[in-house]
């Protein structure tokens, strides 16, 4: 089947969702009816491997959102002095393009290139982008985000990278093979532990959430870690509802258990892994008694889940953005690598799939670093605080990030450019500090698809990004650390003046660092990206719309883990490490460890009297995209306000019913969501969605959107970040909670 089936005013093109809208990676295959040049019909692509013709609400809404009235289509400008108001005016892209180059040299003819700084999203096709942006187009080494602790899967993939020097493992749901389930190297997973993650409703970091219910209908079963009880737990044979933040004291319990019981892969640990006799001392620490105590769950439900996925043939666990945003995390999520290893799912069917030794795509986003001058790169913000970050992030830490835009030590940045970024409403803890910490930017452009109260706030200049029905790409899930397709993607339409993330580095850089941009369209460069990798280029990727390159399973065993060329893994000491030299290094405990949440019942007692529920946040919804969606209608309708989930116990007390407006407050701040009383949340515990603001408000200052009504991350601290650098405390904090009259009464 060709992609594209019809005549030049009415056909039907293939390709694959990735962002705008906003959505993860996952490999979407999507089939757009095109006539007289305008989108009219969305439905999936029943031949994509991966989601075999199903789609999220997301994409069946897409006409609303390519063609909403309220979409930035021409880039515009407007006065310094007008920020916080709308009087934006429509230019040319050379007019734009002339104003940021003169900005440019103004700022680091004044200030140097430490001058100019990039504040990028999460999980959008610019994550691929705006590193390079700062690094290959304004020579700069500002580039980070506003999430304080890198907190959503960077930590992830940093513990990976260094226990076992790999890409992120995902579970194995025969992702790499065209016959899925039926391929006969494939064996299903007996049990899947979902920890932390709701996979269904967000499709998280490149995974496809419903593979889970797949498999579930083929005898996988389900165990989840979780302080509510999802879809899946529902359905799941045990379900561990955990104090959140206690993560890492429930992964050592575990391990506990499987090694005093027995229940450890003695030919993996004896042959594949470092440390074990250490982390068996450590665990012996943790005693299910103890744990129990510590987390809240019954030191039954333990014992009987550890014991179901220890004595499995082959078992897997997926762990997602609740482990990365505590300060514990990088910890917690060491435990649960550990878990995996013990019982020796690692690279085995049914077990973790560990990505090839090179990526389909290169790692020419990363490598691009080397047009920053490497004094700038070695003297990045945070890296003489957290030795970590020197070597394990290539952007800069958060944290560190608003301090020095706040105080200008130890220098001034004056230029900001927000790429697939709302700030205010999402994802920075102490957003009015990030408000006030970018006003002071002599210049700011955003590049958007609509208006933000970031956007409306500060920028001088906006630019309109197109959504992926208007250029073309690629879609790589994972990023390129786990990619099981490559799928195409393919423009089918234009609409006003909207370029690619990757045109506007290509036209900027051109005039800025012309050096590092030799490619003169946008094919020319996947061809770059595609012919080196995979062998082909991407017009031959097109007419097969997508790739699955194949897999090998156990490559530790046969060298294909190591640049080398020899069985092992790529670290320290070539084996897995339980136990982390390279944690070891950076002043770091090399053994996970538990640490209580900052502000807990058990570390802040007086505090818990005054704030007595356990808050964690970030709940999401499958109509919207972290802080996107907002304003597309049908989307509205079925999720039309932010939600708290609280226990009926708990709402009985404090004179809360179901649909009530309350007020969530702690010694940070406070914001008004929804209540929902239900059971499935476990008890003194409450749980925010994030992300909320309200585009049919007035957006001019001081109002913006009302991004501080409901926004959650007013009552998240700023630098409460982890040893190493990473996972601060979103999920784990103290709050009350009380009913008031709507979002603007008392």
């Amino acid at each position: 089947m060709s992609w594209k089936i019809g005549t030049e005013n009415d056909f039907i093109a293939r390709t694959h969702a990735w962002s705008a809208p906003g959505c993860h990676p996952v490999g979407c295959g999507i089939k757009l009816h095109v006539k007289d040049g305008k989108v009219v019909g969305v439905e999936g692509d029943e031949e994509n491997p991966i989601t075999q013709g199903r789609l999220c609400v997301r994409c069946l809404s897409l006409t609303e959102y390519l063609y909403h009235p309220d979409r930035i289509l021409y880039p515009m400008k407007r006065d310094k002095a007008d920020r916080g108001k709308d009087k934006f005016v429509r230019i040319t892209w050379d007019e734009a393009y002339d104003i940021i180059e003169k900005k440019v040299h103004e700022i680091r003819e004044k200030y140097g290139y430490t001058g100019i700084g990039v504040l990028g999203g999460t999980g959008r096709e610019a994550t691929l982008f705006y590193p390079v942006l700062a690094y290959a187009v304004f020579q700069t080494p500002n580039c980070g985000t506003p999430l304080s602790g890198q907190s959503c899967y960077g930590p992830r993939c940093t513990i990976t990278n260094y226990l076992m020097g790999a890409g992120y493992p995902e579970i194995d749901h025969a992702q790499y093979f065209p016959d899925r389930y039926d391929n006969p190297q494939f064996e299903l997973p007996e049990y899947v532990i979902v920890w932390g993650k709701t996979p269904l409703e967000s499709n998280p970091d490149g995974f496809f959430g419903h593979a889970l219910v797949d498999m579930m209908k083929r005898g996988t079963k389900i165990i989840t870690v979780d302080p509510r009880v999802t879809w899946l737990g529902s359905r799941a044979e045990y379900n561990l509802q955990l104090r959140p933040g206690t993560d890492a004291a429930l992964g050592l319990g575990m391990i506990n258990i499987i090694i005093s019981e027995g229940l450890y892969d003695k030919e993996f640990v004896e042959n594949w892994c470092y440390g074990f006799e250490e982390l068996k001392e450590r665990a012996a620490e943790y005693p299910v008694e103890k744990v129990s105590e510590i987390t809240w769950i019954p030191k039954e439900t333990i014992l009987a889940a550890t014991r179901a996925f220890a004595k499995a043939k082959n078992a897997s666990i997926q762990w997602g953005v609740a482990i990365d945003q505590q300060s514990n995390g990088l910890q917690a999520g060491q435990t649960i690598l550990a878990l995996c290893a013990l019982t020796g799912n690692i690279d085995n069917p049914g077990g973790l799939t560990l990505a090839p030794k090179a990526s389909l795509t290169g790692r020419w986003r990363y490598e691009t670093i080397k047009y920053v001058d490497p004094e700038l790169v070695n003297n990045r913000l945070g890296n003489d605080i957290y030795p970590a970050s020197r070597s394990a992030l290539t952007n800069l830490l958060a944290d560190c990030y608003l301090e020095t835009l706040e105080t200008d030590e130890p220098y001034p940045i004056r230029m900001m450019w927000i790429h697939s970024c709302n700030p205010y409403a999402c994802p920075a803890a102490v957003p009015e500090r990030w408000h006030d910490a970018l006003q002071r930017m002599d210049f700011v452009v955003c590049q958007e698809a609509f208006m933000t109260p970031a956007a409306m706030g500060l920028a001088d200049i906006i630019l309109p990004v197109s959504t992926f029905p208007e250029r073309d790409g690629i879609c790589l899930p994972h990023f390129g650390r786990n990619t099981p397709l490559v799928g195409a993607i393919n423009k089918v339409v234009q609409i006003g003046e909207a370029k690619s993330d990757f045109e506007i580095c290509l036209e900027l850089g051109k005039r800025l660092n012309p050096e590092a941009w030799p490619w003169n369209s946008v094919e020319e460069f996947l061809d770059f990206q595609l012919v080196p990798n995979a062998g082909f280029s991407f017009a031959e990727l097109r007419e097969k719309i997508f790739y699955q390159p194949p897999y090998e399973y156990y490559k530790y065993k046969k060298g294909l883990c190591r640049s080398d060329g020899e069985p092992g893994f790529e670290t320290v000491t070539g084996l897995f490490e339980l136990k982390s030299l390279q944690y070891e290094a950076w002043g770091d405990d090399p053994l996970p460890y538990f640490m209580e949440p900052q502000y807990s019942p058990v570390s802040t007692p007086e505090l818990y009297k005054e704030y007595p529920l356990v808050l964690t946040t970030g709940g999401r919804k499958i109509t919207s995209f972290h802080s996107e969606h907002r304003q597309i209608p049908s989307l509205r309708e079925i999720d039309p306000w932010p939600i708290v989930q609280i226990h009926p116990d708990d709402a009985k007390k404090y004179g809360i019913e179901d649909g009530d407006w309350v007020c969530i407050e702690n010694q940070f701040g406070k914001c008004r969501q929804k209540a929902e009383v239900t059971p499935t949340i476990l008890k003194g515990v409450v749980h925010a969605q994030h992300a909320w603001w309200y585009p049919e408000e007035d957006q001019t200052e001081p109002n913006q959107g009302g991004y501080k009504k409901s926004n959650i991350n007013m009552l998240v601290p700023h630098k409460h970040i982890g040893k190493l650098a990473m996972g601060a405390p979103y999920k784990c904090l103290l709050c009350k909670i009380y009913k008031v009259k709507g979002l603007d009464e008392d």
